[in-house]
């Protein structure tokens, strides 16, 4: 007598949940391999005082040449500080796509898709640096450090990022990141935001893995102390330096 057949639909139910389980497997390993964040700045380079050194006539500098007074001119020197959960993956693709049509020179990450984030950005940490490297974009995932980025890139780059309204981000973050965050892992299987927020300090540990997630993290990326007291005047000063 042969054996009981399986429906189609029970071994494909069979593996999709199998699939899922290995990809949940796979995000969390992924995220437990991301260095721990770094309490303050991280070292300048060593190389500090080797900043960039373009050649004697850059793109940018024969454009202007040839454009006429008051003509609007693009800028192909740029660092864009990519920022979390604003739609930056977009401008992103436009700028790879720009750079790559105009043969510029990017700093790519040093083995992974971001530099190293959530710890500081470091000239380092950049593909094949060498003191005195210059380059054309800067676009990848970091928590930014001004005088690390300013010495990878010519004095006329322009600097520019995507802001967001700080809850509207919060929400998108919290749903997004939190499969990331073991403190909202003790959180109910209802309406989690709702839950947190009713009672903050219970779930947040600014010391916990991946816990910048859950506070500020505009602030965070743009390379400022995420958990300041909102009453404190370095919020305001802060602001008004961005």
């Amino acid at each position: 007598m042969l054996p009981p057949q399986k429906k189609p639909w029970e071994s494909m139910a069979k593996g999709l949940v199998l699939g899922a389980l290995f990809t949940s497997f796979l995000l969390l390993v992924y995220s437990y391999a991301v260095p721990p964040l770094h309490a303050g700045l991280a070292s300048t380079t060593p190389e500090a005082a080797a900043s960039c050194s373009p050649p004697a006539l850059e793109p940018e500098a024969v454009i202007r040449a040839n454009g006429s007074a008051g003509e609007c001119q693009p800028r192909r020197n740029i660092v864009f500080l990519k920022t979390h959960k604003t739609a930056s993956s977009t401008l992103l693709n436009i700028l790879f796509r720009f750079g790559q049509k105009h043969r510029l020179k990017f700093a790519f990450p040093n083995g992974r898709n971001d530099f190293d984030y959530p710890t500081f950005f470091a000239r380092s940490l950049v593909q094949d640096y060498r003191p005195g490297a210059c380059f054309n974009i800067i676009c990848n995932h970091m928590r930014f450090h001004y005088d690390e980025v300013r010495g990878l890139v010519p004095t006329n780059a322009i600097f520019i990022t995507v802001l967001r309204d700080p809850a509207r981000l919060f929400e998108s973050s919290f749903h997004y990141f939190g499969p990331v965050v073991p403190l909202t892992w003790k959180l109910s299987a209802g309406d989690k935001l709702t839950e947190f927020l009713q009672d903050p300090d219970r779930y947040y540990d600014p010391n916990g893995f991946n816990a910048h997630y859950l506070r500020n993290l505009l602030f965070f990326d743009l390379g400022y102390d995420n958990s300041l007291d909102p009453s404190s005047p370095q919020v305001q000063e802060h602001i008004l330096e961005v």
